[in-house]
């Protein structure tokens, strides 16, 4: 059975544009795709619509999206049974949606709120076994020193790796994360795709992950999916996507998506601890 599968799926906002143009995508179980383009390609969009946060068009027959084959919306309707499925899907953002007052622990024990009763999650009563696999859940990801903090504490790729945690508390099935190292430093956006690559390594996790830089996608991930306007121009492996290939698909936007020192992007890893 396929993880992800979206079939015709459009999206058109007001004033007419399109952002997602007849969108066809299957994602195996356990693979770790990464999702590239220049800005306003429609990557960020195809996310929040396979986490069902966002409704296709309203065409009969079109948009439809099932994820392990249940569905998560048709024809621009979200499914009825859209929080049962969403249990098994964690949602990495850019600007890591933690709470910055409260604690690092209770941000990552958040990711049980779609399994707890709702009096217990309202009031952040977790049983001791829930605080334990938290705090595995950040050893993890090498930040559980940090567990008793503030989240406002801590640097920016240590937010997003505790988004990462909360995930893993979830026990998300698929992970999709929308831009999580735009917004950090080489070495932090080195180590939050390390963490991401590891828990689909070491826990067969479904990763989709879009990308900015096209040099993380060469280095971590077997499969690559190229959009552009809103409809995808690439779907092969990632080692193929040369910077003379990106021209010819891109032209000059192709500038975005390429590091200026790509050839010195090396290949080791970075542990997730440092």
């Amino acid at each position: 059975m396929s993880a992800i599968t979206v079939k015709r799926l459009s999206k058109t906002f007001r004033g007419g544009i399109r952002a997602l143009d007849g969108v066809d995508l299957t994602v195996a179980d356990g693979e770790f795709v990464a999702l590239i383009g220049a800005s306003g390609s429609g990557k960020s969009t195809l996310i929040r619509h396979i986490s069902g946060l966002v409704a296709g068009d309203k065409n009969s027959g079109c948009c439809q999206i099932s994820v392990h084959g249940f569905p998560v919306q048709d024809s621009g309707a979200i499914s009825k049974n859209i929080s049962v499925t969403r249990t098994g899907i964690g949602v990495v953002f850019q600007q890591f949606n933690l709470v910055p007052r409260l604690s690092v622990l209770t941000n990552v024990l958040a990711g049980l709120l779609g399994k707890v009763p709702v009096w217990r999650g309202l009031f952040g009563l977790f049983s001791s076994e829930e605080k334990q696999l938290a705090m595995r859940a950040l050893q993890r990801v090498g930040i559980e020193t940090k567990a008793r903090q503030r989240a406002s504490t801590l640097s920016g790729g240590q937010q997003q790796r505790a988004a990462i945690a909360r995930t893993i508390v979830q026990g998300a099935k698929i992970i999709l994360a929308d831009e999580p190292i735009a917004s950090l430093d080489p070495a932090s956006a080195k180590r939050v795709m390390g963490i991401l690559s590891r828990i689909n390594e070491e826990d067969g996790t479904t990763v989709v992950v879009s990308l900015h830089q096209v040099e993380y996608a060469r280095r971590y991930c077997k499969r690559t999916i190229a959009m552009r306007a809103g409809q995808i121009v690439y779907d092969g492996p990632s080692h193929a996507l040369t910077t003379q290939f990106l021209r010819e698909i891109y032209g000059e936007a192709s500038e975005e998506l390429v590091l200026p020192d790509a050839e010195d992007f090396g290949t080791a890893p970075i542990p997730a601890t440092a």
